[in-house]
């Protein structure tokens, strides 16, 4: 056989030549390369346009798709791991498709996700390319939470590890995402069980790596996959049934070395370019590049901001500029945890960065030691009094104090309402960490923040990069509070109107 770039993957499960020229895959890349659409506009193409298979995801399918010399399909679970960009969702997508219109009559599909936005990526994929195509969408209902063909009366559903039901699945087809983000195992088994009763069910997990362990401290599902994966490509063990492709890059090599990129990236120079990659390697955690870029697994939750990069902002003693402007960031709770109020100072060349406040319960406390409310509130208000500067905005998560909001809201005080969620604080976490690599603003030094801003380990949502404790006695709130006030500090501030008058 011809060689084909990008293939074969760092590890790939055998399958014999008679399986593959048996292989059903040449009729999934037929299926996917007549019926169906590119959804967003990329590189790949523009929305609308056929989806072109890439030679690679060709040998993919025609390997995940191979048949036994019973003429039934070899393989009933797959892992898959991918680096970010290589159309993971398009692929998963179009694999749910070929099923809803040729899979068995009385089919039932599942595409599932650690949480409610990630298994929604999939579905929305399938739901966008069906109504892009005039022969699905003359064959394919579409719901809001379900998709349905009344000729074969098989029917798709999303689900999430948050909420599912184990009552009346009799699955064909399940479709895996960023299978590494599982909290645990139950969805995962509860989906194997429900393909029992089928003749041929395939399971498919699509994934990057992500940490070896889960919180509990135990291998992760997918790690454990992975592991066996190796063992099987190696031919260390059998197992017939289970396919494993996996693309990773070299962990002897420097993770910003072009070579490991072009190792563990299939569609590196085509959709993923060198410039991507460089840009990545120099704005992404290491941790989080290596497990989303390079397909690298890592022992655990990894620091967040590199201690040399956070150390070179330090500026102490810093002049205060008269009335320049303040922006205060607010991230408090009760009892058990800390309390932390920051201030940008913005009149500089560059924002500058300094406590506060900062409350945390003492060693010694007993459990009735509580934060005090009234004092956090005082200080909030001596501040907003204070002369020396202008206070632009005081921007908190209202959640846990939305009295304290309403009552400063009441007063005048400029409060700007921040809820800790992934969709605001991914993109605010990307900007925070963009700016300190870049050197972008200077902080005081202050020990509370730079303990705070160790302490923060990162974690992956479906939405992207978030930040975490790394256990429970670890602070992190002023590093919390810093970055959703920096990006408040950021925003351009409206240019007022300028009154002009005119002499007719």
């Amino acid at each position: 056989m011809e060689k084909i770039q990008s293939w074969p993957p760092t590890y790939l499960s055998p399958i014999s030549a008679l399986q593959r020229v048996n292989s059903r895959g040449y009729d999934v890349i037929d299926f996917a390369e007549t019926l169906c659409r590119i959804t967003e506009d990329s590189i790949a193409g523009n929305v609308g346009e056929k989806l072109v298979l890439r030679p690679w995801q060709k040998e993919l399918l025609i390997n995940l798709y191979a048949e036994d010399e019973d003429g039934l399909l070899k393989h009933r679970r797959a892992l898959i791991g991918i680096p970010r960009k290589a159309g993971k969702s398009a692929l998963l997508a179009t694999l749910v498709l070929e099923q809803l219109l040729l899979g068995v009559n009385g089919g039932q599909i599942y595409s599932c996700a650690a949480d409610k936005d990630q298994a929604k990526i999939i579905f929305k994929t399938v739901k966008r390319m069906i109504e892009l195509e005039p022969e699905l969408s003359a064959v394919l209902q579409t719901f809001r939470d379900v998709i349905y063909n009344p000729g074969t009366g098989t029917v798709y559903r999303a689900l999430s590890s948050e909420a599912f039901t184990k009552e009346g699945l009799n699955s064909t087809f399940v479709a895996f995402d960023e299978l590494h983000s599982q909290p645990n195992r139950e969805l995962y088994d509860t989906m194997s069980l429900s393909m029992g009763a089928r003749l041929e069910p395939m399971l498919v997990a699509i994934t990057t790596a992500g940490t070896k362990y889960d919180s509990s401290g135990k291998e992760s599902l997918c790690y454990q996959m992975y592991q066996r994966g190796v063992q099987l490509a190696k031919g260390e063990v059998e197992d017939p049934s289970f396919f494993f492709a996996w693309y990773q890059g070299d962990e002897k090599l420097n993770y910003k070395d072009e070579d490991n990129w072009r190792i563990a990236n299939p569609s590196y120079g085509d959709i993923l370019s060198a410039e991507d990659m460089k840009s990545a390697s120099l704005l992404t955690p290491e941790a989080e590049f290596k497990t989303k870029r390079l397909n690298l697994w890592t022992d655990s939750a990894q620091t967040w901001i590199p201690t040399d990069a956070w150390d070179a902002l330090t500026l102490k003693n810093r002049e205060q500029i008269p009335q320049e402007d303040v922006i205060l960031g607010f991230d408090g709770s009760f009892n058990g945890d800390s309390t932390a109020i920051v201030a940008w100072y913005l009149g500089g060349e560059k924002p500058h960065l300094d406590v506060l406040a900062i409350w945390e319960r003492p060693d010694d406390a007993d459990q009735n030691w509580w934060i005090p409310v009234a004092e956090v509130e005082q200080t909030i208000i001596d501040a907003y009094r204070n002369p020396d500067y202008s206070m632009r905005e005081i921007v908190f998560d209202p959640a846990r104090y939305s009295r304290t909001f309403m009552l400063f809201d009441e007063e005048g005080m400029p409060v700007v309402s921040y809820p800790n969620t992934a969709e605001r604080m991914v993109p605010a976490t990307a900007k925070f960490y963009e700016a300190v690599m870049n050197g972008s603003f200077t902080h005081s030094g202050h020990e509370a923040l730079n303990r705070h801003v160790a302490n923060s380990m990162t974690k992956t949502s479906s939405r992207g990069l978030m930040i975490q404790k790394a256990n429970s006695k670890k602070k992190i709130d002023a590093c919390v509070a810093s970055i959703f006030s920096y990006d408040r500090a950021t925003v351009p501030v409206p240019v007022k109107p300028v009154a002009r008058f005119f002499s007719l």
